[in-house]
């Protein structure tokens, strides 16, 4: 009897062992898996802290294709996980925190278990760095943005700001000028750290003006962002601008630490792509954000993620035979 209990207390042994294993669980994550689920490829995908990605902070999304009138971000998201599980794939909810792509199998380490893999597609995205100004958090994806051309065509005819004084600042700030009725480019130094035909561009531009050695202080509102507070460094002096919006726009960092050391970094962090989506490491892929900081889309990370599958699914192939 007592052994009875026992083995009726005894847990399910968990599957420890797959063809692939995709690190991140955002466009670029779920699209691998639903190409490489479909082509009978066992399957998991470890989501880590933001299963959905960037793309859960975000509110409606009008440029993915597909949905006529717009989606919420969340709710793009959740439908992705849906239909990567409908296909076959493991997902679980925890985060990586050790790899070792120096043999095979590869083995990916989390906070509950090791598991092993023939594969691997790294998805793991970039984060927008912060201001780190107060009410940025609280205001994000309420007014605050990280990305003009995801939420730009929302804050038509606004004043808007722009925080930055680099290329990639420079770029959304002639961007959003096709919308808003004014942007403001919030730079902390007295000169723009732009290429000097970007710079040109902005100056010549009639609806961008400049706040030259000032810092964003405070953002406020109530359901969203109508104000901000600027603080001029060289005199400490405050100004309060009734602002629609707040675009964000000082670099992203690659989540790409804990594969340092493991496959190729480019300069700037992010993973350096050898042959498509391979990586230096024969059997391990990238997709998404982690390597692309171009474009930095939802409908290109997947399309990298569905690239990654594919090539994923011809080196099993390939491999197989070899052996």
């Amino acid at each position: 009897m007592q052994a009875e209990i026992k083995a009726e207390n005894k847990k399910p042994e968990t599957k420890r062992k797959f063809d692939v294993v995709i690190i991140g669980a955002g466009p670029a994550g779920y699209t691998a898996a639903i190409y490489t689920s479909r082509a009978k490829r066992d399957t998991l995908v470890i989501s880590g802290i933001l299963p959905g990605g960037q793309l859960m902070l975000t509110t409606e999304v009008e440029n993915y294709p597909g949905f006529a009138t717009g989606i919420m971000g969340p709710e793009l998201m959740t439908t992705m996980r849906q239909q990567t599980e409908r296909m076959g794939a493991t997902i679980i909810d925890d985060e990586v925190v050790n790899v070792d792509f120096k043999r095979k199998p590869f083995k990916v380490l989390t906070h509950s278990e090791e598991y092993e893999a023939n594969a691997v597609i790294i998805a793991t995205g970039a984060s927008p760095r912060k201001l780190g100004a107060k009410g940025e958090i609280e205001f994000s994806a309420k007014g605050v943005s990280y990305c003009a051309t995801c939420d730009g065509p929302f804050f038509k005819n606004q004043e808007i700001v722009v925080a930055g004084g680099g290329d990639s600042a420079m770029e959304e700030a002639i961007f959003l000028t096709k919308f808003a009725k004014n942007v403001h480019v919030v730079h902390r130094k007295d000169k723009l750290r732009a290429s000097k035909i970007m710079q040109d561009r902005a100056f010549e531009n009639s609806k961008i003006k400049f706040h030259w050695n000032s810092i964003i202080e405070e953002i406020k509102g109530k359901e969203k962002v109508n104000q901000i507070t600027i603080k001029n460094t060289s005199n400490s002096q405050q100004e309060t601008m009734d602002v629609g919006g707040l675009f964000v726009a000082i670099g992203h960092e690659p989540n790409t630490k804990l594969f340092q050391g493991q496959v190729e970094l480019d300069t700037q962090g992010y993973i350096a792509l050898k042959n498509h989506t391979h990586t230096s490491v024969e059997g391990v892929f990238a997709a998404g954000d982690v390597h692309d900081h171009r474009y930095r889309q939802a409908i290109t990370a997947a399309g990298f993620g569905c690239m990654a599958a594919i090539d994923v699914d011809r080196y099993l192939s390939e491999n197989s035979r070899k052996n």
